[in-house]
């Protein structure tokens, strides 16, 4: 399993907004595609506004390419974006996942 992890700066008065177009663009096109395995989206305090991360998994990183395209490092961004006044980071960072567990899964 790979993990893809892009983040962006986001304004926190308009989180909210930015969380469901989020929810509307990336994780919906990802969810669409084969090799998706699921996603979190994480957020932690900066002090120019809350930096949002979302984290994809996938099977492969032929999965992955057929989400992000060619050049699979760079940010996937939509239109609309700009809307929000987020900043994002422009690469993208994978790492395969060596172990994970949830509470409550069999170990």
């Amino acid at each position: 399993m790979i993990a893809r992890e892009w983040s962006c700066r986001c304004p926190r008065d308009r989180r909210e907004g930015f969380l469901l177009h989020l929810d509307r663009t990336g994780v919906r096109d990802a969810e669409s595609l084969p090799g998706f395995l699921g996603h979190q989206i994480l957020e932690r305090d900066a002090p120019e506004g809350l930096v949002i991360t979302l984290v994809t998994y996938w099977e492969s990183m032929d999965a992955i390419r057929a989400f992000a395209g060619d050049d699979p490092e760079r940010a996937r961004l939509y239109p609309g974006d700009e809307a929000y006044g987020i900043e994002s980071e422009p690469v993208v960072l994978h790492r395969r996942v060596l172990a994970a567990r949830w509470p409550g899964d069999p170990a």
